[in-house]
């Protein structure tokens, strides 16, 4: 037993080391691949499922919610609820198959210390109203401010314990945040794209993906914008032209249950 190796790091596609007190194994080999075919726009595409990660974007009260941040300002937010059902079928079904799933969620700082100027301008253009981590009439919960009922994840999707969370404070998930490091532990080649906004959030974290090297696949139908309609129909023909690939929820479940 005392030559036992102990897995450091994480074992899931094989990126770990094992250690004894005599040694330590930095040779241990890969996870088998555990391929996945699923059709896609331009391509169809095979991930492997061992070293595939899904991530969903500001599924939050604030954008999608009644009483949240978007409503307040007047909008309809019910186009950011679309999402939730597809999701409510497909997230089990990923973390059935293995693979992790990673809430990227606006979490600001109560006292805005990492946020510049121009980036509190973009949510109150006047300088006046109701913006980042001001209190929203009515439930009084600050905008998008971590831990608060403004920035929580619907009702409607669960969050489970080995599920991954990160705040960002950017309109991109990479931008200061942890989530380039997390998917490089686990061994992450592909990343699965869901969530609000399509054409500004989810767009530019799947673009920094893109630019870190990942292979990435937008889940059509798992996001949803309150943007007019053609701000989706140039985010998915960028993603098909530029930066990865577009399917949907039933296709990835039909390839799930092959």
């Amino acid at each position: 037993m005392a030559n036992k190796l102990h897995s450091l790091g994480a074992p899931r596609a094989g990126f770990a080391w094992g250690a004894n007190a005599r040694e330590i194994d930095m040779a241990t080999p890969p996870a088998k691949p555990v391929p996945l075919k699923i059709s896609a726009a331009p391509q169809n595409i095979t991930v492997d499922l061992k070293r595939t990660a899904m991530i969903v974007v500001d599924m939050q009260n604030d954008f999608c919610a009644k009483g949240g941040w978007v409503d307040y300002l007047g909008a309809d937010y019910t186009p950011d609820r679309k999402p939730i059902k597809p999701l409510q079928k497909l997230l089990p079904a990923l973390r059935k198959a293995g693979v992790p799933v990673i809430w990227v969620n606006w979490g600001n700082r109560p006292d805005l210390a990492n946020m510049p100027p121009n980036q509190i301008h973009l949510y109150k253009p006047a300088g006046t109203g109701v913006g980042l981590g001001d209190p929203l009439p009515g439930s009084g919960a600050p905008v998008l401010q971590k831990d608060s009922w403004a920035a929580a994840v619907v009702d409607e999707l669960e969050q489970r314990p080995e599920d991954i969370k990160i705040d960002k404070h950017r309109i991109s998930g990479f931008w200061d945040t942890p989530l380039d490091s997390i998917l490089r532990n686990l061994g992450t080649r592909t990343v699965l794209f869901s969530g609000v906004n399509t054409d500004q959030c989810v767009l530019h974290s799947l673009t920094d993906a893109n630019f870190l090297g990942y292979g990435c696949v937008l889940v059509e139908d798992c996001c949803a914008t309150t943007s007019p309609d053609f701000c989706t129909e140039a985010t998915v023909w960028n993603v098909k032209k530029c930066f990865g690939f577009v399917t949907d929820s039933g296709k990835i479940l039909k390839a799930l249950k092959k």
